[in-house]
């Protein structure tokens, strides 16, 4: 099994890469093979909106966001952290939201994912339900999603606590890999969003997003 664990913070010593990094350790432990990227580190320019990934399959954009996009889906399972800016996710995770290849392009098919915020004050749990929908809509399964608060540089404030439930994600992120938990109401949600609006838009797009059509071939989700 492959897991890949996304830090969307600049801060690798931050509470979200805390968090991350106490997920990775449990996981190495139980044998599970994974990697590590900061976003803060990698080349990621912005999405310009040209919609050339729907026609063709492929970014137009030749950096780093195209490289992570595709190990993302060779992977078994995907963690997503972010802090929380503006009662949203950070501006590096919304960067490869735009230019990943999720919702329309099914990237997160089957996977097992969990999702974090981090933060202060209010304003985590709405960077949570962006990141929560991230994984409904496109196709995963989202096996836990927790948001931590605590003070600026202030892990070691939460440390116990934020271990404890690092634990508690694993263990359903686990059963999630093993096809040991089932979550009716989010199948239920990807079954209206993927029907009622993605599936029909694609339909009508024909030859403009070909490059959909074909990853959804490779992954067996019918047009």
């Amino acid at each position: 099994m492959k897991v890949i664990l996304i830090n969307g913070s600049y801060r690798k010593g931050g509470i979200t890469a805390a968090a991350l990094h106490m997920i990775e350790a449990d996981l190495n432990e139980k044998g599970v093979e994974t990697a590590f990227y900061n976003l803060g580190e990698i080349s990621m320019s912005h999405c310009m909106g040209c919609c050339t990934c729907y026609r063709t399959g492929h970014c137009g954009i030749k950096d780093d966001a195209e490289r992570i996009s595709e190990i993302i889906a060779e992977a078994d399972g995907v963690i997503l952290g972010t802090p929380t800016y503006a009662s949203n996710v950070s501006g590096l995770m919304k960067d490869l939201i735009d230019r990943g290849h999720f919702v329309i392009e099914q990237l997160l098919h089957n996977k097992a994912c969990v999702t974090i915020a981090t933060g202060e004050n209010y304003g985590s749990k709405d960077a949570l339900k962006v990141l929560d929908n991230l994984v409904i809509y496109s196709g995963g399964v989202l096996c836990d999603s927790f948001a931590m608060n605590a003070p600026f540089n202030g892990i070691d404030a939460v440390r116990e606590k934020l271990s404890g439930r690092c634990s508690k994600a694993v263990r359903k992120f686990m059963n999630g890999l093993q096809d040991k938990a089932d979550h009716p109401i989010q199948k239920l949600i990807h079954y209206i969003v993927l029907n009622a609006g993605i599936r029909p838009l694609v339909r009508k797009k024909g030859a403009l997003y070909r490059g959909v059509a074909d990853k959804w071939e490779k992954m067996g989700i019918e047009l």
